[in-house]
């Protein structure tokens, strides 16, 4: 199913995100309006994508795609409102940072968001929907990325390789130098290190 061959659903953006279950930055959402006269073909959840066919696609988004933009909730925001309203605020800010406004919204899972715009939650939407498989590539991108810089900034935690994900390594290290401010702090293994 793809909300582009729908000429009601033509300005239909995807939204999805990325990094809720992870142990340190922020989460990362994506809202996407692809354009059907320049389809992109083979679109899929991120998470079934090799690193490179992820960056390839990510081009191909941004320059094809009529819109995409991202939205953030930060670490503090996911420690003070818990991870599920800070992801959905980062999936508003997503869909407000869109320069062109969709008329509909194929939201990825089973919350809603608060916006005026009609929209419908869909279970593994990022296997089924074109629009939300390309907002969980550019979310996924995104969030890898910022990894990365902070992964220069704080080598000894390894975050270029989990990416923030509670691994056996990412949790030896915390227990080794500590968390950063950058850390989810009301999470269940950061509450833990304080008892050790």
């Amino acid at each position: 199913m793809n909300g582009s061959y729908f000429p009601i659903l033509n300005l239909a953006a995807g939204i999805d995100e990325v990094g809720l279950g992870a142990l340190v930055g922020n989460v990362i959402s994506a809202a996407v309006i692809l354009n059907p006269l320049f389809p992109i073909f083979g679109l899929k959840d991120s998470k079934k994508l090799s690193f490179k066919k992820r960056l390839l696609f990510f081009h191909s988004i941004k320059n094809k795609a009529k819109a995409w933009s991202i939205g953030r909730s930060t670490s503090m925001e996911i420690d003070k409102l818990n991870v599920l309203q800070a992801s959905l605020l980062s999936m508003k800010r997503a869909v407000n940072n869109l320069k062109v406004k969709p008329n509909f919204l194929f939201i990825d899972g089973k919350n809603k968001i608060d916006i005026s715009i009609a929209s419908i939650s869909i279970v593994n939407g990022d296997n089924l929907i074109n629009e939300i498989s390309a907002a969980s590539i550019v979310a996924k991108v995104i969030r890898d990325y910022e990894m990365l810089q902070l992964d220069k900034l704080f080598p000894q935690y390894g975050f270029a390789k989990h990416k923030g994900y509670p691994t056996k390594y990412h949790l030896d290290m915390l227990k080794k130098y500590g968390p950063i401010s950058q850390h989810r702090f009301t999470f269940s293994s950061l509450i833990k290190l304080k008892n050790i």
